[in-house]
């Protein structure tokens, strides 16, 4: 038996994106041509447009679809801060020590090499931002700052944070979230948020890995990543594949109408994991149980053990899970997340996090709870022969 318990990392396609998908694929024809069969593609792309607009609730302008999250990201980020140092010199970019890589990544390289300054505010015992300290950063810097990027819904503990709260304390400093892990999954609207960009992606919510969208305020103003025919309003360039915005478009329009059923089957779900697993393993930690946290998805922490032998020997019995971010495989360690919440560099290496998806099973939470409880008397006993030699 397979079980697959790692749906923060990616998810099952949706019936409704797959049939979009093949139909789109039928025509042929490049969307920016002007011949009738370069306007039947450009006509399914903005039909697209329209209906991931009325998902995200903005404007259908704001809408400039790309590869992913990363990209959004990076387009973002670099975008506004390259706008706006030219402007007059803002330098300062404030985020948080528990970011995706995919938005640490490029803050880090502005800081690098266009003379960024990171500023991190604090974070609550419970990993949730510290507002006072964001106040008083922003009344502290003020005119210095280029943007504030923090994420909707942490990827590895599922901290949800009130973006919305964010970008009143803001004022007129331009916000950036990442709402890779919130799009669909929380009630999400970007016209009454206060943002002024977003980053989603499709293959978090049921469509193909390979698409994604910025979502962009028509009142910002920011620089181009990608150069060469400006398709996207101008900020990104290269044909855009319209059977993959199609897919995404339906597997929105269809994840944002279960939401909230399918939130509450899945708390359900993850309630039941987390109350089995720590009567089975008393001393198991669960991250982020004090915060507001994403319904669907649990991390935690198995003391005395490390997350590349669990992820192994887990493996070996069918179960997929992670250890964080699957954008970091590979490089297992100590989880940045973690250690910014305040937990010690052993902890932190001893984490899995488990999340649950549209097709997800009351059994799947027995057959997971089975394999945790197995890998865990295995690697404690290996931690112990280990220790005896």
């Amino acid at each position: 038996m397979k079980v697959f318990l790692d749906h923060a990392s990616t998810t099952v396609v949706r019936k409704v994106a797959r049939d979009a998908l093949v139909q789109a694929l039928e025509e042929v024809g490049n969307p920016q041509s002007v011949h009738g069969h370069g306007q039947r593609t450009r006509a399914q792309l903005e039909d697209a447009r329209d209906e991931l607009a009325k998902a995200v609730d903005c404007n259908r302008s704001e809408v400039i679809f790309n590869s992913g999250g990363t990209e959004a990201n990076n387009q973002a980020i670099k975008g506004i801060f390259w706008a706006r140092n030219q402007q007059s010199k803002r330098q300062i970019i404030i985020s948080s020590a528990i970011e995706h890589h995919a938005l640490i990544d490029p803050i880090q390289w502005l800081c690098r090499h266009e003379g960024a300054q990171l500023e991190l505010v604090k974070l609550l015992p419970s990993g949730e931002v510290d507002f006072d300290h964001l106040q008083e950063l922003v009344t502290t810097y003020g005119d210095q700052i280029a943007l504030i990027s923090l994420m909707w819904v942490n990827n590895e503990v599922g901290i949800i944070t009130d973006i919305e709260r964010v970008c009143k304390i803001a004022g007129d400093i331009p916000v950036h979230s990442d709402a890779v892990q919130a799009f669909a999954h929380l009630p999400i609207s970007f016209a009454k948020s206060g943002l002024a960009a977003m980053s989603v992606s499709g293959h978090k919510i049921g469509a193909p890995i390979g698409v994604g969208a910025l979502i962009v305020s028509r009142a910002l103003k920011l620089e181009s990543l990608l150069h060469g025919g400006g398709q996207e309003r101008g900020l990104r360039s290269g044909t855009m594949s319209y059977p993959l915005a199609s897919s995404f478009a339906a597997a929105a329009s269809e994840a944002v109408q279960d939401l909230e059923p399918r939130q509450r089957e899945l708390q359900l779900l993850r309630d039941r994991f987390e109350s089995e697993l720590s009567a089975a393993i008393p001393d198991v930690i669960v991250t982020a149980a004090n915060a507001n946290r994403i319904a669907h998805s649990s991390n935690v922490i198995l003391p005395g053990t490390k997350s590349d032998s669990m992820l192994f020997l887990l493996d070996e019995q069918g179960l997929s899970v992670s250890a964080g971010s699957a954008c970091q495989a590979g490089v297992l360690g100590a989880s940045h997340v973690l250690l910014g919440m305040g937990y010690s560099e052993k902890d932190a290496t001893a984490c899995l996090r488990v999340s649950f998806g549209h097709t997800s099973k009351a059994e799947d939470v027995d057959f997971a709870i089975a394999a945790i409880k197995n890998a865990h008397a295995k690697a404690i006993k290996a931690q112990a022969v280990a220790a005896r030699t």
